[in-house]
């Protein structure tokens, strides 16, 4: 059985960042889950979709052309061979994407998709339903949170390197509010599984956390 490690999390807990890490060290392959809810949320946006037109969202998540490139600082995102890897993590494309998620229609669409990632020798899936709904059966559940303010101050950091201006208080609340979206949503709400294993990176460094999940692969699959 090919490995899977799913690594689940509310935004801004590190999950996207420890995910490439891990994979990068262990030589894996590596889903960013949620970039294909944001990538289909930009092209809903790109060509005007209407986002109460849920057959139509779900025809642009079922045709979605995406790719994704593993580059020495990360991983870059393409839609129509665009690089759209800054474009997505925009906050009104996050929020977009946090309804798209909601769309039961659009998850199955992209559920086969998801599942076909897995390959030799192993995947590290990142998201929020990957443990509970994409693989339920993978032998390491990892969920990562960290307090709202910690996590807003990473992205406020994030941001402000790229020369984005924003207000720390507006990623507070759009944080909390998508917290509260995707907790309450009625299809794959996010949670731990029952068997994840919690990790809070409120006060851990990059490398601490990545460390600490590297170990727990090796317990798993050694």
């Amino acid at each position: 059985m090919i490995p899977v490690v799913t690594i689940d999390g509310p935004s801004g807990a590190g999950k996207g960042t420890i995910a490439q890490n891990v994979a990068r060290e262990l030589g894996w392959g590596l889903l960013d889950s949620g970039s294909l809810y944001r990538l289909t949320a930009l092209a809903c946006i790109q060509q005007t979709i209407d986002f109460e037109d849920l057959s139509a969202i779900e025809l642009i998540a079922r045709n979605l052309p995406v790719s994704f490139q593993s580059v020495p600082d990360g991983l870059k995102i393409f839609l129509n061979n665009e690089d759209v890897s800054d474009a997505i993590r925009e906050e009104t494309i996050g929020m977009a994407a946090s309804k798209v998620a909601a769309m039961g229609g659009v998850r199955d669409a992209l559920l086969e998709r998801q599942r076909a990632f897995v390959s030799a020798p192993g995947l590290i899936a990142d998201g929020r339903d990957m443990g509970t709904t994409v693989f339920p059966q993978a032998p390491l559940k990892i969920f990562m949170t960290a307090s709202c303010e910690e996590r807003a101050q990473r992205r406020y950091k994030q941001l402000k390197e790229k020369g984005i201006s924003v207000s720390l208080a507006a990623l507070v609340a759009d944080l909390k509010a998508r917290d509260e979206q995707d907790s309450n949503r009625p299809i794959s709400p996010l949670r731990p599984a029952d068997d994840a294993i919690m990790i809070d990176t409120s006060n851990m460094s990059i490398e601490q956390v990545t460390q600490k999940v590297l170990e727990l692969v090796k317990q798993t699959f050694s």
